[in-house]
């Protein structure tokens, strides 16, 4: 059974907002002096940096913005439109011009989804939001290393980003989601299928067109693994369904609605281990 909220979180429809996340300082780090920071510290200390950081608002305001994006569905007997408000880009720290895109373990990733009141994606909505986004990016792959996992190799990654984007003339401007540049660390019945004996994160994506990921739904790896091409997009907790308030995880275990949000049947458990949820 799902539950309504009264009144709508949301500004009419067509409009756009942001992640509840505070402004930035006028005195915060920028993504090279971040990197510094980090760069020398273990995986826990790293992690409590990015999360100090994004929750004391030091992110660039393409990390915050909020679009619409509009999913329709059919059914015999009912028709109906779900609204959802999804970040127009993965989480980054620093300013809109010098910014480092911020690779983390699902355990950091599903904190600060929990405190921001938002969600992660489903692999459907991945491939939806990457069908929406008005600037499509090449994935762009470094070869494989043991340092693939270190912040050196991160910033090597956020420059080839950026170096597109600036090369294509792309404008943040017009508030335009983009996608294609990360793997996204996704929800799914993966993160506790039983094929796997341990704690793990799941992720899919890095499209090179519609329908053609370089990276298939995969949990292989262990919870504490993040390298360069993992990125986390939240996505608000709450969306409009046929004009009234879900919670999406409520929609996802629903034997009815989950279908709109996801294409491997309901997923019961819409989050990982430590949830606050």
């Amino acid at each position: 059974m799902l539950f309504c909220k009264s009144e709508n979180s949301f500004a009419p429809a067509g409009t756009k907002t942001n992640i509840d996340i505070p402004a930035r300082a006028k005195d915060a780090m920028d993504g090279l002096d971040f990197a510094g920071q980090i760069s020398g510290l273990s995986l826990e200390y790293r992690e409590m940096a990015i999360t100090e950081q994004i929750l004391s608002g030091n992110v660039p305001s393409f990390s915050r913005k909020l679009q619409q994006i509009k999913i329709n569905h059919t059914t015999d007997s009912s028709q109906y439109q779900l609204v959802l408000f999804t970040a127009c880009d993965y989480l980054a720290i620093g300013s809109d011009e010098d910014y480092l895109y911020v690779p983390m373990t699902p355990t950091t990733a599903q904190y600060l989804a929990d405190q921001l009141d938002c969600i992660l994606p489903t692999k459907k909505l991945v491939d939806i939001i990457y069908a929406e986004a008005g600037i499509k990016l090449q994935p762009q792959p470094i070869p494989p290393s043991d340092k693939m996992t270190t912040v050196p190799v991160f910033m090597q990654h956020t420059d080839s980003v950026k170096h597109q984007i600036s090369h294509n003339g792309f404008s943040r401007s017009a508030d335009n989601i983009f996608a294609g540049h990360k793997k996204d660390i996704i929800i799914s019945n993966k993160i506790y299928s039983p094929e796997r004996n341990y704690n793990r994160v799941v992720i899919y994506g890095w499209h090179l067109n519609e329908n053609n990921p370089i990276q298939p739904v995969y949990n292989g790896h262990l919870a504490s693994y993040a390298d360069y091409s993992h990125g986390v997009r939240l996505i608000h907790s709450e969306a409009l369904l046929n004009g009234d308030t879900y919670r999406v995880t409520d929609l996802l275990k629903d034997q009815s609605l989950y279908i709109l949000l996801s294409n491997e049947g309901i997923i019961s458990t819409p989050y990982y281990p430590g949830s606050l949820q």
